[in-house]
């Protein structure tokens, strides 16, 4: 086989996670020895891990690592990146898409790298607000662009599940700089998104 993909988890992490989530489980009134349940403390502390892997990501190394030279200075947009991370005030998912633009001034990256800088902070306890500004501090900071443009709108289970459950909420956060402070290109940025400001 060419390609094969390997996970590997942390195994003291692991198994003090897993002896946490049986007590969780317990602590709940659940069986734990149930036949359902007695690998869920198992695969809830590798998957904690693996929605956590933000932690041990930087996202200005993942761009610097596809980062080149060019001319070119026209707005680039990536849109509809998909994104799925965790409410650190409950610790339910929240899922959405994040549109990033950039207007380069020497540089460009990889445009695979903005999905990858995406992954970095949604894989985090987080709000969304933060994490907005997170991906663009890191775009500016790294690419040195003559602009940043970030947009985010996601649903949160938290909001959904429990407390006022309206279920069709959706939250939009936004953060811009450089030209992109600018109404003129904020308005093209917008139009090109296909929504209204």
């Amino acid at each position: 086989m060419a390609y094969k993909k390997v996970e590997s988890y942390d195994e003291k992490v692991t198994a003090d996670l897993i002896g946490h989530y049986k007590n969780s489980i317990s602590l709940l009134g659940e069986d734990v020895e149930r036949e359902g349940l007695q690998k869920t403390p198992e695969r809830v502390a590798k998957a904690m891990q693996y929605l956590t892997t933000g932690y041990q990501q930087d996202a200005r190394e993942i761009l610097n690592s596809a980062k080149f030279t060019e001319s070119y200075s026209e707005m680039v947009i990536v849109k509809d990146i998909e994104l799925y991370s965790l409410c650190e005030h409950h610790m339910l998912p929240f899922f959405g898409k994040a549109h990033i633009a950039y207007i380069p001034n020497g540089y460009i990256t990889g445009l695979s790298k903005l999905a990858r800088v995406v992954d970095v902070y949604a894989r985090r306890l987080q709000v969304q607000e933060r994490m907005t500004h997170q991906i663009l501090d890191a775009i500016q900071d790294t690419l040195q662009p003559m602009g940043v443009a970030v947009v985010i709108e996601a649903q949160h289970l938290c909001m959904m599940m429990r407390g006022v459950q309206k279920q069709n909420s959706v939250t939009t956060t936004s953060a811009f700089s450089g030209q992109f402070e600018d109404g003129r290109t904020r308005s093209e940025f917008m139009r090109l998104l296909g929504q209204s400001i």
